[in-house]
C-alpha cells in the first residue's frame, strides 16, 4: 500500500486584494471596476493548502506579519489541516500584500499582479535552522521565489544532500541562483518567466508555442545549473516537458468557463508533487495535475479555487482519463 505522501513547503503568505474589472486601465486612466474582495494567497500557502486538499501531509515554512491580515491566513491553512507551528510572525513588519487585477472578459480572463513582499522577506537562514537534521523526514520540498534566496538555498542543499527532492517553481521570474538550480529536480516556470530568466522569446502563434523556441529556453536554464526536469506550463496551451533531446507538449485540460487563472500554476505545481509522491510516472502525475488546475481556473479566487481529491477524481472519471491510475491515489483519501 503506497504511504500519504509528507510534503515540506517553504514559501510566501500573500493577502490577495483583488479587483474586477472589464478591462484594465492604461496610463492615467481610471475605469469603474464590477467587484472587489479579499483572499489569502501567495505562492507558499497555495502550494500548501492544495497539497493538503489533495490529501498530503503537509508542513510549512515562511513568516506572516502582526497582522490581522498575517492571522487570517494562518487561520486558512490550518483550516487545510496545513502544520503551521513553523511560520514566525514578524511584529515589526505587515503581512505580504497582492494587489490584483482581473480583466474579465466574455471568454477569458487575465490578471496582473503586484507584490508586496512584507514579511515574507523577514524569514532567515537562522530560521529554518531545524530542518538541516529534520528535513529527511519530507518525501519533496517545495520552493518558490517569494521568500529571501539564501532561505530557499540552504533548504535545497540539505534536501539534496539528504536524497529528498525538490520542486522548485522560479516564480516570480528574477534572476536565478545556479547552486539553488543545480539542487532542483524539478523545474516549473510559466512561460513568461521562462521568457525572462533566460532572453528567449516564448509567444503563442496560431499553432501554439514554437517547440524549437522551447527547447532553447529549456537549454539556457539548463546553462545556468539546472539539472532536473524542466516542464514549462503554458497557461490555456497546456504544458510542456522540455527533455535534453525534445520537447513533448501536453494539452490544457479544457472546462466549459475560465473565471480567474490566479494560482492556476500553483494548484499545477502542487497536484504534480503530490503524484509524483505516490508513485506515479512523471506522464502520469501531470495528467493529474492539469485536471487538477482546470478545476481551479473555472473559480475565482487563489485558495478559494482549489479543489479537494474528491473533485478532481470526479473529473478525471468525467473525461474518462485512463493514464492517471485512480489506484495509486487510495492513499490519499
Amino acid at each position: 500500500m503506497v504511504k500519504k505522501p509528507t510534503i515540506l513547503v517553504a514559501g510566501s503568505f500573500v493577502m490577495d486584494l483583488i479587483a474586477t474589472a472589464s478591462r484594465a486601465p492604461g496610463a492615467g486612466q481610471t475605469v469603474i471596476g464590477r467587484a472587489f474582495h479579499m483572499a489569502p494567497g501567495g505562492k507558499g500557502i497555495n502550494q500548501a493548502v492544495q497539497c493538503a486538499r489533495l490529501g498530503a501531509d503537509v508542513t510549512m515554512v515562511g513568516c506572516v506579519g502582526g497582522d490581522l491580515f498575517g492571522q487570517r491566513m494562518l487561520d486558512t491553512a490550518r483550516d487545510a489541516r496545513v502544520n503551521v507551528e513553523h511560520v514566525l510572525v514578524d511584529p515589526q513588519t505587515s503581512s505580504g500584500v497582492g494587489h490584483v487585477l482581473l480583466e474579465v472578459t466574455e471568454n477569458s480572463a487575465q490578471n496582473r499582479i503586484t507584490v508586496i513582499p512584507g514579511a515574507n522577506r523577514s524569514l532567515k537562514p537562522a530560521d529554518i535552522a531545524w530542518l538541516q537534521t529534520e528535513i529527511r523526514r519530507y518525501d519533496m520540498v517545495m520552493l518558490q521565489m517569494e521568500i529571501p534566496t539564501e532561505v530557499n538555498r540552504q533548504i535545497a542543499l540539505w534536501a539534496k544532500a539528504a536524497g529528498v527532492p525538490v520542486m522548485l517553481n522560479p516564480a516570480p521570474a528574477g534572476e536565478l541562483d545556479g547552486e539553488l538550480l543545480d539542487c532542483a529536480d524539478y523545474l516549473t516556470p510559466n512561460e513568461q518567466e521562462a521568457a525572462a530568466e533566460t532572453g528567449c522569446p516564448l509567444a503563442a502563434g496560431p499553432d501554439g508555442f514554437s517547440r524549437e523556441d522551447l527547447a532553447a529556453a529549456a537549454a539556457v536554464l539548463r546553462a545556468k545549473g539546472a539539472r532536473g526536469s524542466v516542464i514549462i506550463t503554458l497557461g490555456a496551451q497546456g504544458c510542456a516537458v522540455a527533455e535534453p533531446d525534445s520537447v513533448r507538449q501536453i494539452p490544457a485540460v479544457q472546462m466549459p468557463r475560465v473565471a480567474d487563472p490566479t494560482a492556476a500554476g500553483d494548484s499545477f505545481t502542487a497536484a504534480l508533487c503530490v503524484g509524483l509522491c505516490v508513485g506515479m510516472t512523471q506522464a502520469q502525475a501531470l495528467c493529474f495535475a492539469s485536471h487538477t488546475a482546470a478545476i481551479t481556473v473555472s473559480r475565482m479566487g487563489a485558495i478559494p479555487s482549489l479543489p479537494s481529491l474528491a473533485e478532481v477524481w470526479e473529473l478525471l472519471e468525467q473525461r474518462g482519463c485512463g493514464e492517471v491510475p485512480l489506484s495509486a491515489l487510495d492513499a490519499l483519501r
